[in-house]
């Protein structure tokens, strides 16, 4: 007798076994963050802010294809737009807001000296500070702090608290001084246009706030700035211009040049040429 198939047994069918756990997870959408091409990742930015990174959300370390108008955790070339390079975002100053008045700031030096204590040492800071606005007035003056932004800050106010008027003739200074305090020494000249500062950075820095912009100078003695700025500023403060020192005397300022230069146009007439001709003929 043949032997009849058993009913509890599937027939085996021609069709080939189908994919379909691994095709519909391939197929699935992306907005769980499922892996759809070679390492990317749609709806899901990678950890360390790979190229195929979701648009909206920013990797960590910042990398190409970070989010629009988001930056990295660490600034990468797509940063956020609008926010500013730095802290607190405006156009603030290096050490906060200056005052517009029309003066220049330059830091001549800043010191630093430590306190051991029981814990460890205690740092502070000394800043010097040259304000001028170019045009005949200049100061100078010291900080301390703590912090160098505020030793540089009350540096600047004491420096506009002691601005003192130099004495300029054009663009230099009217004649040769040699000046000293303390240890330091400094020798100023005066010198025709063109020539520039030749000095060293803390006179050449002090010289230039004060409005001069032809000079020659040479520093004789300690280099200290804090003292070299001083010797600088005292032999500014000792220049006097022709008038005053004229009047100290006690004599009468001359005249103008220009009227004395007329005297010798007029006696410089050929009258006497005219008689040698008149006995010739």
């Amino acid at each position: 007798m043949a032997e009849q198939p058993n009913q509890n047994e599937s027939t085996p069918s021609a069709e080939p076994p189908q994919a379909a756990p691994e095709a519909t997870a391939k197929e699935q959408p992306a907005t769980g963050g499922q892996v759809v091409g070679p390492g990317q990742r749609q709806g899901g930015g990678g950890r360390f802010g790979g190229p195929g990174q979701r648009q909206g959300g920013g990797g960590r370390f910042g990398g190409p294809g970070q989010r629009q108008g988001g930056g990295g955790r660490f600034g990468g070339p797509g940063q956020r737009q609008g926010a500013g390079g730095q802290r607190g975002g405006g156009q603030r100053g290096r050490f906060g807001d200056q005052p517009d008045d029309g003066f220049t700031e330059k830091v001549l030096s800043i010191n630093r000296s430590a306190k051991v204590v029981k814990g460890g040492r205690r740092f502070g800071f000394s800043a010097v500070v040259i304000v001028g606005d170019k045009k005949g007035r200049v100061g100078m003056g010291q900080g301390k702090a703590n912090q160098v932004a505020d030793c540089i800050r009350k540096a600047s106010e004491n420096a506009r608290t002691q601005l003192v008027n130099v004495i300029l003739r054009d663009t230099t200074i009217p004649h040769e001084v040699l000046s000293r305090y303390d240890g330091a020494k400094v020798l100023l000249r005066p010198a025709s246009n063109g020539t520039g500062i030749i000095a060293g950075k803390t006179v050449r820095a002090v010289c230039e706030l004060a409005g001069v912009r032809n000079m020659l100078s040479k520093s004789l003695g300690s280099n200290n700035p804090l003292n070299l700025a001083k010797a600088t500023l005292k032999g500014l403060l000792e220049l006097r211009d022709r008038n005053e020192v004229m009047k100290a005397r006690g004599k009468s300022i001359p005249e103008p040049e220009a009227a004395t230069t007329e005297e010798p146009a007029a006696t410089e007439e050929p009258a006497a040429t005219e008689e040698p001709v008149a006995a010739a003929e």
